[in-house]
């Protein structure tokens, strides 16, 4: 049969369009979008997939850059972001176009944990006033949908917008006040990644390979192989499906609220959560970039060991070992009937003086007084702390409470505490030679002691034995 030109034509049409149709369009991970926050001052890392060997081209502002996608598709790119503000266009280009709009810079966190962090800002303390007034549109939120994985995943599940009244109900409350704080302080968009899930444990938010790193964490690894394949807290399937998919996007930092599943195990979260959080900075291969924790509220846990709650706290507290950490105590804004203290606004401008105090360099009072050093003399003990910022008060003007005193051996016991400067001097007519102090350290403890801040103290011991506490419960 003898082909007519227009059989020809028709024929060389349909293989472009064949050819067409076989050529993957560049595709972006969901956290690379419109409506997002570009981190300031720092290099954009921006990825995605495309046919192996295509050259994607990358635009924004004015600067550009190349890069051809590899045997498996993959493609990465890095780009010097405009001064922070907006809105700016990005533009990536390859078999296809992709313009996204509306993107902003300025400063990206990482917010994570379990119940605490995610509950959202209309169950908060006036949470429909808070709703009511969240027309920030330079606040950009984007919350990781729940994903359990057994493998590390390349995407998530979630879509960037800017913070109105419709769109912050459900969001993380804790996550959205730190946010709103630093966007009022520093005068620049504020990017808010919530990732977070209930009732989880940190080693589900922890890689494989760490796990696997250190034989202290086998029992973790073998409790693992028997949990259901739905059940989120198996060690590292959230880092899988809701950490990784993350990396590498430029970041500031991380806030985190968790450690209320992991009570009754503090030892090994003492361990556990240092290891996490270096874990999560060698992911993103920024260094030891800012990551600001919250100490858990009292709870009646209803334990045999009422300390075991405060052991979870020693534990947190230890972890400001690590560089460019940092606590928000909050003995003073909890519940102890409900896990879920309300109080979420003060919890994030708590984390947010942090931020502000050590990442942005400004002049403020960031925490609450913390233990520091021990002396004793004769029959009382005095008690040096660090940042008494302007000087160390009872909140509620009555006498401090919550210090037990001991012997070497002895049991502790109910002691009087008196301010004295920046120390805090430790007394009992029943202990004659005193050798350690505690403080604050039952689960349902509520300190009064504060700084001229007004910032709580946080609950230390200057012992290690492992003793249930006499005394006030």
């Amino acid at each position: 049969m003898k082909r007519t030109p227009a059989l020809c034509l028709l024929s060389l049409l349909i293989v472009l369009l064949v050819a067409a149709a076989a050529r993957a369009d560049v595709r972006l991970p969901s956290v690379i979008g419109e409506n997002m926050v570009l981190q300031q001052k720092q290099t954009a890392i921006l990825w995605g997939w495309a046919d192996k060997g295509e050259k994607v081209t990358v635009s924004l502002e004015g600067n550009t850059a190349e890069a051809t996608a590899d045997s498996a598709g993959r493609w990465r790119v890095e780009i010097q972001p405009p001064a922070a503000g907006g809105p700016y266009i990005l533009t990536l280009e390859g078999a296809n176009t992709i313009t996204l709009s509306n993107v902003m810079v300025g400063e990206v966190w990482i917010c994570s944990g379990q119940s605490n962090m995610e509950f959202g800002v209309a169950s908060a303390i006036n949470g429909q006033d808070e709703i009511a007034a969240a027309d920030y549109p330079n606040i950009r939120l984007f919350t990781v949908a729940k994903k359990i994985a057994d493998k590390p995943q390349d995407d998530c599940v979630g879509t960037w917008t800017p913070c109105t009244p419709q769109t912050v109900p459900r969001f993380s409350a804790v996550a959205y006040f730190f946010g709103r704080q630093l966007h009022k302080e520093l005068h620049v968009p504020v990017g808010l990644i919530n990732t977070s899930w209930g009732g989880t444990v940190a080693e589900a938010w922890t890689s494989r390979g760490t796990l696997e790193s250190d034989a202290d964490y086998s029992e973790i690894l073998q409790r693992a192989a028997t949990f259901n394949e739905r059940n989120p807290n198996q060690a590292s399937v959230l880092y899988n499906g809701m950490i990784k998919p993350l990396v590498p996007l430029a970041i500031r930092g991380a806030i985190w609220y968790q450690g209320e599943a992991n009570v009754g195990r503090a030892e090994q979260y003492a361990k556990l959560f240092p290891a996490m959080i270096t874990d999560w900075r060698t992911s993103w291969g920024q260094g030891d970039f800012p990551f600001l924790f919250v100490q858990l509220a009292p709870f009646r846990y209803g334990r045999s060991d009422p300390a075991e709650c405060a052991e979870l706290w020693e534990a947190q507290f230890k972890t400001l070992t690590l560089p460019g950490t940092g606590m928000a105590v909050t003995t003073d804004i909890g519940d102890i009937k409900d896990i879920h203290p309300k109080n979420k606004q003060e919890v994030g401008r708590r984390l947010a003086l942090w931020a502000l105090g050590n990442t942005y360099g400004k002049e403020l009072v960031y925490s609450g007084p913390l233990y520091d050093s021990i002396k004793v003399e004769g029959e009382k003990i005095r008690i040096s702390f660090k940042h008494t910022g302007g000087g160390l008060k009872s909140a509620d003007d009555k006498p401090l409470t919550d210090f037990t005193i001991a012997s070497e051996e002895g049991e502790f016991v109910e002691a009087t505490a008196t301010i004295d400067g920046d120390t805090v001097v430790v007394h009992s007519d029943q202990v004659a030679e005193p050798a350690h102090v505690r403080f604050g350290w039952t689960d349902t403890a509520e300190p009064n002691l504060v700084n001229d801040a007004g910032l709580p103290a946080s609950p230390f011991r200057t012992d290690s034995r492992k003793l249930v506490t006499a005394g006030a419960r």
